[in-house]
């Protein structure tokens, strides 16, 4: 791909000015001496058709997309990674230089690779992933988690439809359970996924029993602010290995940053210090 003189990206949302993506690609364009900007795009529904036609001329090369967009964004690319059609959604986009969009998602990616970086030992196939949540997010959770070699999910939302929806989708490996017996399945878990909202800061707690939990086993919560929610504090007191969820953001934002600006970057601790700011 042949880069503009001065490459340019951003986050396209509604609303945007929260994003964390500006401070991070900032700061790896600054740390690896490249030329190049990226910035916050607040668009409106009705306009990002017209938004996004414009964008390869202004000199975008991409750009990432967040909520509420990332299934409409679908209507407007020309092609379809594997793995957005799968999740269903789109958060990063590529103008390509025959003038076609390419949408892929890399929320799943993002995951996995947080999971391997701040549980090295962790082993898909050492049994069932508990995933509280049947989201949008959680779509990309089990998708990657399923594509690893978890041999089995236990799903469980509040919305009980959301959760069997995901299994039509989905397949066999994936067992619906009640909310209210979320408790339960903590002591079959090899893996915890928190995809809800429950937890952040400004929302509800999440309040599920926890005491099946056994020494090991991996917890992590998409949640990262605060950065070590009243889950993740309560399953390391057990002796369970705990991880953010802003490594999430962190490596999700990887391989756009590579096709965008021509280097891949690298997730470490001052690239984290450099977003939690």
């Amino acid at each position: 791909m042949t880069l503009p003189s001065i490459p340019l990206a951003g986050v396209i949302g509604n609303p945007i000015a929260h994003s964390k993506s500006p401070r991070l690609h900032g700061h790896w364009l600054k740390r690896y001496g490249l030329t190049g900007h990226y910035v916050p795009l607040e668009v409106d529904a009705a306009d990002l058709g017209d938004v996004l036609s414009a964008m390869p001329r202004m000199g975008f090369v991409g750009c990432n997309v967040t909520i509420p967009h990332k299934e409409r964004v679908m209507e407007h690319v020309d092609q379809i990674t594997d793995r957005a059609t799968l999740i269903g959604a789109v958060n990063t986009l590529i103008f390509r230089n025959d003038g076609t969009i390419l949408g892929d998602n890399t929320d799943g990616y993002g995951f996995i690779e947080n999971l391997r970086q701040g549980a090295p030992d962790w082993d898909a196939s050492a049994g069932p992933a508990v995933v509280l949540g049947a989201g949008g997010a959680a779509r990309a959770i089990v998708a990657s988690l399923l594509d690893a070699g978890v041999p089995e999910i236990l799903l469980t939302n509040r919305t009980r439809v959301r959760a069997e929806k995901l299994r039509e989708d989905f397949g066999a490996r994936i067992s619906v359970v009640e909310w209210v017996q979320a408790g339960n399945l903590m002591e079959k878990a090899a893996t915890v996924v928190n995809t809800t909202s429950l937890g952040m800061a400004g929302k509800a707690e999440l309040r599920v029993p926890l005491d099946g939990l056994r020494k090991g086993v991996v917890v992590t919560d998409l949640v990262y602010n605060p950065l070590r929610t009243q889950l993740l504090e309560t399953a390391a007191a057990m002796g369970c290995m705990t991880v953010d969820g802003l490594g999430m953001l962190l490596h999700q934002a990887v391989p756009g940053f590579e096709r965008w600006f021509g280097r891949r970057p690298v997730v470490d601790e001052e690239t984290r210090q450099a977003v939690l700011a």
